[in-house]
């Protein structure tokens, strides 16, 4: 087990290192596919080393890299990340749109209700300061405000039609 442990904790570790953030080619960023896979393929083992990482992550590097290999294991069925919010959180006025689209993603697939007031925040804050030249944040902060409309719509309708 405790082979496990340190191959887990040096896959963390090295969060950040390689990513390359979109410019005038390419609108997204790359990240190492190697180490997320093993992350994501490691699953709810990860999670406390990434929630660990986060909290003292400094980089807009180690933060994207991080997020996206939260969002990876929720494409993957992985549980517990909605634990995670209270360190995710800390980014939440981060104005990075790298960050900013990660986190929507994130919240748009966990429905943290804590989560939907930054959601709009940001929102706002892009509409009113764009500052991506490469991609349009919004498209992503909005359809995760969507999804929480959305979803909200459904639960109402659910006591609605009783």
């Amino acid at each position: 087990m405790q082979v496990v442990n340190s191959n887990i904790q040096n896959l963390v570790s090295n969060l950040g290192q390689g990513v390359s953030f979109p410019n005038a080619q390419r609108n997204y960023s790359v990240y190492n596919e190697q180490r997320t896979s093993e992350l994501v393929n490691l699953g709810e083992q990860a999670l406390p080393y990434i929630d660990s990482f986060l909290k003292q992550a400094w980089s807009e590097e180690q933060v994207t890299d991080s997020l996206q290999v939260l969002d990876k294991m929720l494409d993957r069925g992985v549980k517990g990340i909605d634990k995670m919010y209270p360190t995710i959180a800390k980014f939440n006025d981060v104005t990075s749109p790298n960050v900013q689209v990660l986190l929507a993603g994130i919240y748009r697939k966990t429905l943290v209700p804590d989560a939907f007031g930054p959601l709009n925040k940001m929102l706002i804050r892009q509409t009113l300061t764009p500052n991506s030249p490469y991609f349009d944040p919004t498209e992503e902060i909005g359809g995760a405000i969507m999804e929480y409309l959305t979803n909200q719509s459904k639960i109402n309708s659910v006591y609605v039609n009783r």
